[in-house]
């Protein structure tokens, strides 16, 4: 599988949730995080409009602060909404990588 973005598109929001879940955080952090993970082909342009995505479902709401760095920066909480799309995508990752296993183990035999 060559394009790899297609396949990690529909799986890139619940990673979000999942970082924002630990704690509150910001933009760049969020993308810190995900680089640190091993998805190094995410870029910032991808990040932030899945950011407002969230926001817009309602998963997500920010307020903006000071940084101690510079411009005012926009920070990220789970609503209740977002916690339980959380649990959602979670269960939904955790069968889909199941079968997914079981299949890739049955045709190595």
């Amino acid at each position: 599988m060559n394009n790899q973005s297609q396949f990690l598109k529909g799986t890139l929001e619940g990673g979000i949730l999942k970082i924002i879940s630990r704690n509150e955080t910001y933009g760049y952090e969020i993308f810190q995080n995900i680089s640190k993970s091993g998805l190094l082909d995410i870029s910032e342009g991808t990040l932030y409009p899945l950011l407002i995505r969230l926001e817009k479902k309602k998963l997500i709401k920010s307020n903006l602060r000071k940084s101690p760095f510079g411009p005012m920066r926009k920070y990220y909480v789970l609503t209740d909404e977002g916690r339980n799309e959380l649990s959602s995508f979670i269960e939904s990752w955790q069968f889909l990588k199941k079968s997914i296993d079981n299949l890739l183990e049955e045709w190595n035999e």
